[in-house]
């Protein structure tokens, strides 16, 4: 398959020498092609086609990967908006940023009719500054690039309700190509939303009331053991920002969840004590050697070694401190050179033990994962980067690390294969092929505001696409698509989903503690 977003593409992913040099890259693949005043020939109006990324060569380490090459992604979305508007005339600029984004816009003028801004990098907050253009503007998910900033981002301009934007988030390209034709059925910007949805909806995937669902009685403890049981836990954050204050006070304040905030050198110090621990680390190797049903080529004895002391190292914090779990921020210090090694391999021990292992200090996530292990007695929360795919009806759970203990540490083991973390192809990551056929729930609790957020879907499927996270659980929602897409941008993008039918006791925990359950889907 190729690097492209849309299945059935077939392009070559092609290698450029110079893959720094933007001077080489221009010359290849123009980076803005200005409007001129007048129309050419035989062409009605003119679209532009905005590519939303950093550099056409990836070099930051972001969703897809360092050193991933978009060339074959832009060439095939410029090919398909040609093919859906021939008497169109397609324009092209690569946006990287606000400043970027408005000098297209004032540049533009008059000379452009629309706008199609496909989201290929995360964290490039753009689409609001297109979408206040007034034009009829498209947005798109370049699936497994820039599937966070697409959800974020798109959510927030939603909420507005603007009646000239509208989205696409499918693999399917004939999904695109529909939307897109809908720039020459309108007759006014304002008809550009619900043309687009109307096709949307139509080619959405309808649910699979005959899907085969594996029966998976859960026993939960009831809303007020629950409450008692989280009274006095204690979450290490490694390195936590200082807005996050307000979500620790107000996680003592409802659950007596004790928040302990330390440092990257806290955690590097253990570590390089741990390193010493020669045969318990050449133990832990060899137990991860023997499981996994593949290693990469690319993951050395060293690499696991480092590994396997982070692991020790956690544990030490989590005995020192009293801890159920502990939460860092992974890629800021690993990135940094702060830590030595990913904690990846130690979060999976940790959540297989009914403990917390989770990923970039996200405070919220953790609290989610901690009541939700309470709740179950002892199955894992599965912290993740979502995508969705409208033309399987697929929300698809990503991140580099997750249980392969599902069920809980009785429960049945699933497969794993490890491979280096994603975004920058270094240390050692897990991807857990989790079981199919089981429902989950999916959610997050956000104390500051007393609110939950909450899905449901049916795992179907586990995608080895070798872009973004490396775990990544396709599941198909029963619930409301259109729905779906809609609240990313006020809890952002982590979710925690746990297998099994919570939500009832979600429900009445909500009700007891005086918060307000959101189902987003």
């Amino acid at each position: 398959m190729s690097g492209c977003a849309c299945h059935c593409c077939n392009i070559s992913r092609r290698h450029f020498i110079a893959a720094g040099s933007l001077a080489a890259v221009a010359a290849c693949f123009p980076i803005h092609q200005p409007a001129a005043a007048s129309l050419p020939d035989g062409k009605k109006k003119r679209i532009r086609l905005v590519y939303v990324l950093h550099d056409p060569i990836q070099v930051r380490t972001t969703w897809p990967h360092a050193g991933y090459d978009h060339h074959p992604n832009m060439d095939h979305y410029l090919s398909e908006v040609k093919k859906a508007l021939p008497t169109t005339e397609v324009v092209t600029s690569i946006v990287n940023g606000e400043e970027a984004a408005k000098k297209v816009i004032s540049e533009d003028g008059d000379n452009v009719q629309g706008y199609i801004v496909v989201q290929m990098n995360n964290w490039i907050p753009v689409i609001s500054f297109f979408a206040a253009a007034g034009k009829p503007t498209l947005h798109v998910d370049c699936t497994y690039c820039g599937s966070g900033g697409f959800l974020v981002y798109c959510a927030g301009v939603l909420r507005r309700n603007p009646a000239n934007l509208s989205y696409v988030s499918s693999t399917d390209c004939q999904d695109f190509l529909e939307a897109v034709k809908c720039f020459d059925t309108i007759s006014a910007p304002g008809e550009f939303r619900d043309a687009v949805a109307k096709v949307r909806i139509a080619r959405t995937k309808p649910y699979d009331k005959n899907l085969k669902i594996t029966d998976d009685p859960l026993d939960c403890l009831s809303a007020q053991e629950v409450v008692d049981r989280l009274k006095n836990v204690r979450i290490i954050v490694v390195d936590a920002k200082g807005e996050k204050d307000v979500i620790c006070n107000a996680t003592l304040e409802t659950f007596g969840i004790e928040t302990i905030r330390l440092k990257h050198a806290d955690l590097d110090d253990v570590w390089n004590d741990t390193m010493k621990n020669t045969d318990e680390i050449r133990q832990w190797v060899s137990k991860w050697k023997k499981e996994a049903v593949s290693i990469a080529d690319d993951i050395t004895d060293e690499t696991l070694a480092k590994s396997a002391a982070m692991y020790l190292a956690q544990q030490k914090m989590l005995e020192k401190y009293n801890a159920m779990g502990i939460s860092i921020d992974c890629l800021g210090g690993f990135y940094s050179g702060k830590l030595n090694a990913y904690p990846c391999l130690g979060f999976v021990e940790l959540n297989n033990r009914s403990l917390i292992g989770g990923c970039e200090s996200d405070s919220k996530a953790a609290v989610t994962m901690a009541i939700l292990t309470v709740m179950t007695k002892g199955r894992p929360g599965y912290i993740s980067d979502p995508v969705i795919d409208t033309s399987t009806r697929q929300i698809v759970y990503a991140h580099c690390v997750a249980p392969t203990k599902m069920f809980g540490p009785t429960g049945a083991d699933n497969s794993y294969a490890i491979l280096s973390h994603s975004e920058d192809r270094k240390g050692a990551a897990v991807r857990s092929l989790a079981p199919t056929g089981y429902l989950t729930s999916t959610m997050k609790f956000c104390p500051p505001s007393k609110r939950i957020v909450f899905h449901q879907a049916v795992t179907v499927a586990n995608s080895a696409d070798d872009r973004a996270c490396r775990t990544k659980i396709c599941a198909e929602v029963p619930g409301d698509m259109e729905k779906l897409l809609r609240e990313w941008d006020q809890w952002g993008w982590h979710r925690v989903t746990v297998y099994g039918d919570v939500r009832q006791p979600i429900f009445d925990l909500a009700k007891l503690i005086g918060y307000t359950v959101i189902e987003e889907a």
